[in-house]
């Protein structure tokens, strides 16, 4: 069984500002909020480290498409199996739109449980408001 993420959100800011906070790794466990951490391993490959409810994960990703303030692509190569992309969309000069569209495998019940019930769903846009609040805060000059 494969499972799809897709969702959306539209951000009071430039895409340049929502592409530099994306784009750095560093940034990630601060809006992705199952994240625990994320190592880069080589200019294309890096280590993560997921809690998840009922599951904690570790996985290699590798970019697999880098435009800049356009798209990230990337798939895993060792541990969960699944791909991704986050699109960056110019709405205007102020504003920007940010897509997330996740490919992935359930493994085990709670994985499944996630997928059946949109439970991955809802964590995925709970991090995108996340990232919302922090790409505004950030184009305000609040950080």
């Amino acid at each position: 069984m494969s499972s799809s993420i897709v969702e959306t959100v539209d951000i009071k800011a430039p895409v340049a500002v929502s592409w530099a906070l994306w784009s750095d790794v560093a940034r990630w466990p601060t809006f992705l909020t199952h994240v625990r951490r994320v190592d880069p391993l080589d200019e294309r490959r890096f280590g993560w480290q997921l809690s998840l409810p009922g599951a904690d994960k570790s996985f290699v990703a590798e970019l697999t498409e880098v435009v800049p303030e356009d798209r990230i692509a990337w798939k895993t190569t060792e541990g969960v199996h699944h791909a991704g992309v986050v699109t960056f969309h110019r709405l205007d000069d102020e504003r920007s739109r940010v897509a997330l569209q996740i490919e992935y495998n359930p493994q085990g019940f709670v994985e499944y449980l996630g997928a059946l019930t949109n439970l991955d769903s809802v964590l995925a846009n709970y991090d995108l408001g996340e990232f919302q609040r922090l790409a505004e805060r950030t184009a305000a000059g609040d950080f």
